[in-house]
């Protein structure tokens, strides 16, 4: 049997099938969010660009039949150029409720991650909350397997799953942390039940609004008695890249990945106690 390029069988055109999930990107690169390109970024370090190619070309021509996304597991038929559809998972660990709960303390811990997370957006930042508990957001590596003949890992059927994935991805950030074991109404029904706690030192600074007439005697004083006075919390008033925020983000992106998004690391490298 002569060899061709996807291994040791001659590659042939798919069967064209009616029905299939189509990519909506309909050339260039697929993903356009942060994390979406995130993801990208692992298949593309670990497949061939001939693969990469013929994944995008299934993925959009409709090949793929079925997507099914659980804790740990995502399952796929792929149709190919033989009669019955090829079977596909990847899989990537996923966690348990007690890594869970330390997660949602986390970001309930951080009043911006929250409140983003509560209005459906994925705050770039959540990949540091999970980086500082040891459990990455996104896998560094996939357990992929695919019933075809290509002995290349990931083949073109592969490929065009994990780029459909990706364009999932873009749609609905958290099928992310879906994949991970966490659902997004369970997790932001979690985020609403903890409460939010906030520094209890007393403030120095604040000053009771009493008619000047009545503090003649103790103007100058210390609203706050100087044995109840403690170390503020060692955190910053105001996060580095506070500017970044505020602002208006500019148009421009460095390999799909927004500008903000490059700059906020090199802001905080410049903040106090860096």
């Amino acid at each position: 049997m002569p060899v061709g390029k996807d291994g040791w069988f001659e590659a042939s055109a798919p069967i064209r099938v009616e029905g299939g999930i189509q990519a909506r990107s309909k050339r260039g690169s697929i993903g356009e969010q942060w994390w979406s390109r995130r993801f990208i970024d692992i298949l593309e370090r670990v497949c061939d660009s001939g693969r990469l190619t013929r994944g995008r070309s299934y993925a959009r021509k409709g090949q793929v039949l079925e997507i099914d996304l659980s804790p740990g597991v995502v399952k796929a038929r792929v149709q190919g150029s033989r009669p019955e559809p090829y079977l596909l998972s990847v899989r990537i660990p996923a966690y348990g409720p007690a890594d869970w709960a330390g997660i949602q303390e986390s970001l309930a811990g951080q009043a911006l991650y929250r409140a983003k997370l509560l209005a459906g957006e994925m705050p770039t930042e959540i990949v540091e909350v999970f980086d500082a508990l040891a459990l990455p957001l996104f896998p560094a590596e996939l357990d992929m397997e695919c019933s075809c003949p290509d002995w290349g890992s990931p083949c073109k059927h592969l490929s065009a799953v994990l780029y459909l994935l990706a364009e999932a991805f873009d749609q609905d950030p958290f099928l992310v942390l879906a994949w991970r074991g966490r659902g997004k109404e369970e997790l932001l029904d979690a985020l609403r039940g903890i409460p939010f706690e906030e520094d209890e030192s007393p403030d120095p600074l604040h000053v009771d609004d009493v008619p000047l007439g009545e503090r003649v005697d103790d103007f100058y004083s210390s609203p706050v008695p100087l044995s109840r006075l403690r170390p503020r919390s060692g955190n910053p008033l105001a996060p580095p890249e506070l500017l970044l925020r505020a602002l208006e983000p500019p148009p421009v992106k460095v390999r799909h990945i927004p500008l903000l998004d490059i700059l906020r690391p090199a802001y905080r490298e410049l903040g106090p106690g860096s």
